[in-house]
């Protein structure tokens, strides 16, 4: 019996140090938005259940996007998942540089994936990317004190113009309260998030069909000097350097009017454990101004495997338990269900408890699947994108052009010179890729 007990102890510790031997350190790469830092705190159950762990690395957004573009090109190997969005995930997945995920199992349920959603993330019939949430845009506004002012908002979906009639009511700087808030931060991800759907409203375009730039037109003029004057009159002092994370906190602590973002910023800005005015919010629609194309914008943060990963099994099980039915489960009943994730799977929209929770829900629903990359803009484009330009060239022009619009905002140069220098920039990335001669 004493043989048979040592026998038995001496399995049970080879199959134990077979098991620590077999656990993996993943090194994830992630923005340091309130969603993602949720799936950070929650994630030790994950490392519990599986043996696994986790090396975070958070990073703001920009900062995130250069780290990981510049890695994963060079095949560098640095990290096993990365967080990347409906731009980067079909051009990666294409150049072969993202591991495919259509074999995470049946119990995944790809079906319960909007169908949208899961294209944006596809290349060549292949899911590259798993979406932690999706968005689209429209405008948070402060109901108390649209009421305390007297205004009606159209029924409609108001134009640039009667939303700029609005802002400047609502502006009391006196009483820390601006009239509007909104993106100022330079990148494509950034500043050119909340511009690329506003010069789609004024009825611009990135190129022509011939893939001319046209960065110096009525529309592209017409939107930027709106974008600027507006947020000189009516914005906080140093617009230029905020970006989503710090409009969003501007507007939980009560320091802006109206803010057209994220709708994803939605579960923040509603929770009461993390906004002062989340019984005073409301939302509307994104302006129009020219047309109604192309004004709210389409986005899925996402994650994926970079195919240098030496870990795919592992990162492959994380990906399937942070992006399952059962995990926004987990966030809702940890965080409350109005920090749920949206906008990705549809049984999140048929659960009474996030629906009842969320009053925003039905409308971010809506705007989701009414974003239409193929056709978001007044005039015909050769590209598909909303707020982006789905091509591999757009990152450095988006970044370029980014920093000459903040610049303008930043009195440093003038809208024209701002949109001069983007121009030549954008003709001359366009023939060195080959796109015009």
């Amino acid at each position: 019996m004493s043989a048979l007990r040592n026998a038995t102890a001496f399995a049970a510790a080879l199959l134990a140090s077979t098991a620590i031997a077999q656990a993996e350190t993943l090194t994830i790469a992630t923005v340091n938005n309130s969603d993602m830092i949720i799936m950070q705190k929650l994630s030790p159950q994950w490392e519990e259940a599986t043996g696994n762990k986790l090396d975070w690395i958070v990073l703001e957004e920009n900062v995130l996007r250069q780290r990981v573009t510049v890695d994963i090109a060079a095949g560098g190997g640095q990290f096993d998942i990365i967080t990347i969005g409906a731009y980067e995930a079909p051009i990666w997945g294409a150049n072969g540089w993202l591991t495919p995920l259509d074999d995470l199992g049946e119990d995944y349920d790809y079906d319960d994936i909007y169908e949208t959603v899961r294209a944006g993330l596809s290349a060549d019939g292949s899911l590259y990317a798993v979406p932690f949430y999706a968005e689209s845009s429209f405008t948070f506004y402060r109901q108390d004190l649209v009421d305390a002012a007297g205004i009606e908002l159209p029924e409609e979906q108001m134009t640039y113009d009667q939303f700029r009639d609005i802002v400047a009511q609502l502006h009391d700087p006196d009483n820390g309260v601006f009239g509007t808030c909104q993106r100022g931060k330079a990148g494509w991800g950034e500043n050119m998030a909340f511009v690329g759907p506003l010069v789609n409203a004024f009825g611009g375009r990135w190129f022509d069909m011939d893939w001319q730039p046209q960065l110096e037109s009525d529309a592209w003029k017409n939107a930027i000097n709106y974008y600027v004057d507006l947020m000189n009159n009516y914005g906080p002092p140093g617009a230029s350097a905020n970006g989503h994370n710090e409009n969003r906190a501007l507007f939980a602590d009560g320091k802006c009017a109206t803010w057209v973002d994220a709708t994803s910023a939605a579960g923040f800005i509603f929770n009461p454990n993390e906004s002062t005015v989340a019984d005073k919010t409301n939302f509307t629609q994104a302006p129009k101004q020219v047309t109604d194309k192309g004004t709210g914008w389409f986005w899925a943060w996402a994650l994926a495997i970079p195919e240098s990963s030496k870990k795919v099994e592992a990162a492959k099980d994380f990906l399937k338990w942070s992006t399952s039915k059962e995990y926004v489960k987990l966030v809702g009943e940890s965080e409350g269900w109005v920090a749920a994730p949206p906008g990705t799977r549809m049984s999140t929209y048929e659960n009474e408890m996030y629906v009842s929770a969320a009053p925003f829900a039905e409308t971010v629903e809506t705007s989701i699947l009414a974003a239409n990359p193929a056709d978001a803009t007044l005039e015909p484009v050769p590209y598909t994108g909303v707020q982006f330009v789905a091509i591999p060239e757009f990152q450095g022009i988006g970044n370029f052009v980014g920093q000459q619009i903040s610049a303008a905002l930043a009195g440093q140069q003038s809208v024209d010179e701002a949109l001069s220098n983007s121009q030549a920039f954008a003709v001359r990335e366009m023939t060195k890729a080959g796109y015009i001669k």
